[in-house]
């Protein structure tokens, strides 16, 4: 039997099959893949390079400044779609490969698809060693790409042109799959991507994925209703599963009606606007007072599309030990920690049958009586710490408020790493659904500028990217303020700069440890030296202002709201002065020590875990 088949090389045939990958968005046909982010060099210049040529009117390709930071632009970007649509990252063999690594760990952690292809050693091992190869004398197969496997979902080498067939549309499907999403990685073999092959017409046909939505066990969903019934005092938690699930609405009118609190975890955030009638706080390590107290009270939790991380638990400490867990979501791994009734489905279709089965059952209206007035004392909290004092730097907390006040409703506030994180989490207050993006699942140092350009390329107008920054992490990755410019994707970046790695200076004092090699003032220096921000992003073609004040920061960003392009703020910040948090958090601290700061902080450490659920 014949069949019909065209000739192409490995190369093409992957980019022609990637351009026939298709999804639907609010009813719209669309591209699956929306582009690629590239950087080439050795291992994909020749090949690759010349297959996506071709067809940029339909792939569009965009050069990066570093393979890490492209990479978690496409991270971004795929968030910002909730998973609905992705981008592809390509590099060059050998250190190219291995910057992208940081960014395969950080789409992993987070459970967020985006596919990186990478040039890799000769199939045919006859110009070995060649240039970029890292050799093993053990094992003539291993090449850096090996060390993708820890930190994708779905991982091949392609040694051949013809396992292509069967290896995207697997990659495709890990990536879209809502219980195993994370990131894809395809090595591509140098003389591989060269070779011609026959194939089959029927592999390019255009196809248009659907995201699974599992439903639930009924025998675990009855489970769920029957334990869920007796609850005195139930709490929701919210995590980035109700986002991605598009469940926001329904999970926020579930709680509403059924009289359950709810608080949210950080990749949940944005799911309920701050005043939402629900809505309790964040919960957790840099969460609200409000959360924590109704997480310490609850006799039955019910976690909603969350890995419970360390920072939502309290490394075990913020719940009663024998409070019980009922864990809805997709990926049976997450859904059955702490012995908690796992019912594994997707967030909507869940809900959806728990709301049908519970019948008339709610929660006593005093028990919402009692979170609303926690969560008001909260804000007032927020209202004290946020207002302008007369110190002689403003705080976190204040540049945070004058951010937020100035933020229009669709724009979307981006953090990362260091002090940020937990001030915006705290006190950042969301307008408009699906607005907040603070990266930490792998609290990733350089996310942030990155995936500026990636929300900038996703929101396509709608609404700008603001980043909030510390010096620290802006000095880690600042490339792609450059790469904004050059494209036309604006953001704003608000630079808070407080002398170094402040925050976790914090957490080195409160555990006992003098200041040490954080703050610029404590490292090995010859003396501390404060970096021009505003010179150093206008090199890069963006605009910039230095700030003095909080009215000088509110009038920047309400200039930097109708620029034409990037624009860089920035202004000095107290590396001191945080929002009070009161949950635990279990971090290692020296069993033995000579300094007396230590033990102390040892003795409390011992207290912490002396809370935490264990096997229950």
């Amino acid at each position: 039997m014949s069949r019909e088949t065209v000739r192409l090389t490995m190369a093409q045939a992957l980019v022609r099959y990637l351009c026939n990958q298709f999804t639907e968005i609010d009813g719209h046909k669309v591209s699956l893949f929306a582009g690629v982010f590239g950087i080439f060099g050795h291992g994909n210049v020749t090949c690759l390079s010349e297959a996506l040529e071709a067809v940029q009117d339909k792939l569009p390709t965009w050069r990066g400044q570093n393979e890490q930071s492209m990479a978690l632009a496409a991270v971004a970007f795929a968030k910002a779609y909730r998973r609905r649509r992705l981008m592809v990252a390509a590099t060059s063999i050998g250190p190219g490969a291995t910057n992208m690594i940081t960014a395969a760990g950080t789409a992993h952690a987070n459970r967020l698809p985006v596919l990186l292809l990478a040039g890799d050693v000769f199939a045919s091992r006859v110009p070995d060693p060649v240039m970029q190869q890292v050799e093993h004398f053990t094992d003539p197969t291993i090449s850096v790409n090996d060390a993708f496997k820890a930190v994708t979902r779905y991982w091949d080498r392609i040694l051949l042109p013809e396992q292509i067939i069967s290896s995207l549309p697997q990659a495709v499907a890990a990536m879209l799959d809502p219980a195993d999403c994370g990131p894809a990685f395809l090595g591509l073999a140098q003389d591989a991507q060269e070779v011609a092959y026959d194939y089959p017409l029927a592999f390019f046909e255009p196809t248009t994925w659907a995201i699974p939505r599992p439903r639930p066990d009924r025998t675990k969903l009855s489970e769920a209703v029957n334990l869920l019934k007796k609850a005195k005092k139930p709490l929701i938690i919210s995590g980035g599963g109700v986002r991605y699930s598009l469940a926001e609405e329904l999970v926020a009118d579930f709680a509403v009606r059924r009289g359950i609190p709810i608080v949210e975890t950080i990749a949940g955030k944005s799911a309920l606007t701050h005043d939402h009638p629900a809505h309790a706080g964040p919960i957790g390590i840099i969460g609200s007072t409000s959360a924590n107290a109704l997480a310490g009270d609850a006799d039955v939790i019910l976690a909603i599309g969350t890995r419970l991380q360390d920072f939502t638990t309290g490394s075990w400490t913020a719940f009663r030990r024998d409070a019980r867990f009922i864990s809805i979501n997709t990926a049976r791994y997450d859904a059955t920690k702490h012995r908690a009734i796992a019912v594994v489905g997707d967030a909507l279709e869940t809900v959806t049958e728990l709301d049908a089965a519970l019948g008339d059952w709610n929660a006593s209206p005093d028990h919402m009586k009692h979170a609303k007035a926690l969560f008001a004392d909260w804000n007032r909290l927020l209202d004290e710490y946020q207002a302008p004092t007369n110190g002689p730097v403003p705080t976190y907390a204040q540049v945070v408020a004058v951010v937020n006040q100035v933020a229009k409703p669709n724009d979307t506030l981006i953090a990362a790493a260091g002090g940020t994180p937990g001030e915006v989490t705290k006190g950042w207050r969301v307008k408009q659904s699906n607005t907040f993006d603070c990266e930490f699942g792998f609290s990733c140092m350089g996310y942030e500028i990155a995936a500026g350009w990636g929300h900038a390329m996703a929101k396509d107008g709608d609404g700008t990217p603001i980043v909030m920054i510390g010096d620290g992490t802006y000095m880690m990755m600042n490339s792609d303020i450059y790469s904004t410019v050059l494209t036309g994707h604006k953001m704003i970046v608000v630079v808070c700069d407080n002398g170094g790695f402040a925050v976790i200076n914090r957490l080195q004092q409160f555990k006992g440890v003098p200041g040490f090699n954080n703050l610029l003032k404590d490292c090995r220096v010859k003396e501390p030296f404060a970096v021009d921000f505003v010179k150093h992003a206008e090199s890069m073609g963006a605009l910039a202002r230095r700030c003095e004040s909080l009215a000088d920061l509110e009038a920047a960003m309400e200039w930097a709201q109708e620029t034409d392009r990037t624009t860089v703020i920035t202004i000095v910040t107290d590396a001191f002065a945080w929002v009070p948090g009161d949950a635990d958090w279990d971090v290692g601290v020296p069993e033995v020590s000579e300094r007396e700061s230590v033990q102390k902080a040892r003795a409390q450490q011992i207290e912490i875990r002396g809370k935490q659920r264990v096997g229950v």
